[in-house]
């Protein structure tokens, strides 16, 4: 069996570790004759295509950032930044053979047999985040009332924002894509013609206390799909240091993938392969790979400078509030 693991101590440059592992993946799925290692090739090629060819990411960013001057315009007094990311080689690997994983083990454990090729497949067509952007507000205590509640004004300005995104960027050359019902927004500050578009975490609240808007988009122009999450500062503050940090996440998806028990080895290749190198990444050290322009003293001291345990930086916009910072070109 062919594993990303394998790859991660030559030294090579991310994209050559890319290179070499959808190569030998391929080569051995069409040997074996296995669907799912074929679809695991396209889905790394997306990756391999984003790093490779880069040129359209600037073409994007500076279509995001025709929204952040809109915003600067509209919202002088505000405080925000636009944040944007490739997500990382091995995040994505995890999270392309987590699904397998989950699917085939909730499939069996429900209906008391495996799911068909074609229903893992599609399954696996859903992923519409390799590339990522983030909006964060916050409105300074200096532009508040001191009756006004901070959280409630600025959860209104969040839907404000929201109303608009989606045909700005339809202007911009780019197609909200139908949420399917998924986390529908009972909000009624959200406008019922977006309302189809948006995951709505804030409405649906989560045991963590996870809180954002959701929204994903086709560029026309580059072919591929992005999703832009719209949070306060207080809900960015909750996910990135409170109670849905991500190492919490973390480790909730990795009780999930770990399940196997219910599942007999040997009886369905596709989930133990999946699981196989779930597991493998899982107990990945860090600290002893050998990637260009990546090392690790451990599994949390870690200097990324490709995007192999990280993600690629795309942009960081900030914007002050006025009184603070006048210049928007």
């Amino acid at each position: 069996m062919v594993i990303l693991n394998d790859y991660l101590y030559s030294g090579d440059t991310v994209l050559r570790i890319l290179h070499n592992y959808i190569k030998d993946l391929r080569k051995d799925a069409k040997k074996t004759g296995n669907e799912i290692d074929m679809i695991h090739c396209n889905f790394l090629l997306q990756i391999q295509e984003l790093l490779e060819h880069n040129d359209f990411l600037t073409a994007q960013s500076q279509k995001m950032r025709e929204f952040y001057k809109y915003m600067a315009k509209e919202y002088p007094f505000m405080a925000f930044t636009f944040k944007g990311r490739i997500k990382s080689l091995i995040r994505a690997e995890e999270k392309f053979n987590g699904y397998v994983v989950e699917f085939i083990y909730d499939y069996y454990e429900e209906h008391g047999k495996y799911p068909s090729i074609a229903e893992v497949k599609k399954r696996l067509s859903c992923f519409r985040d390799l590339i990522a952007y983030r909006i964060i507000i916050s409105v300074p205590r200096c532009h508040l009332n001191s009756e006004e509640d901070r959280e409630e004004q600025e959860r209104k300005y969040l839907y404000q924002i929201a109303n608009v995104l989606p045909g700005f960027l339809e202007e911009q050359g780019f197609s909200a894509e139908p949420a399917m019902g998924i986390k529908e927004s009972t909000s009624p500050l959200l406008n019922e013609s977006v309302k189809p578009y948006y995951r709505d975490y804030i409405c649906s609240h989560s045991s963590n206390n996870y809180q954002s808007l959701h929204i994903t988009f086709y560029d026309n122009s580059s072919r591929c799909y992005m999703e832009v999450q719209l949070r306060t500062k207080m809900m960015d503050d909750i996910a990135e240091i409170g109670s849905a940090n991500h190492i919490g996440y973390e480790k909730e998806q990795e009780h999930e993938r770990a399940r196997r028990d219910a599942i007999p080895e040997g009886e369905c290749l596709y989930f133990d392969e999946a699981y196989e190198r779930g597991m493998k990444l899982l107990n990945l050290k860090l600290a002893e790979l050998d990637v260009n322009m990546f090392s690790a003293v451990n599994n949390s001291l870690i200097n990324d400078g490709c995007g192999l345990y990280r993600g690629r930086l795309i942009l960081p916009y900030e914007h002050l509030s006025r009184f603070q910072n006048d210049l928007i070109d």
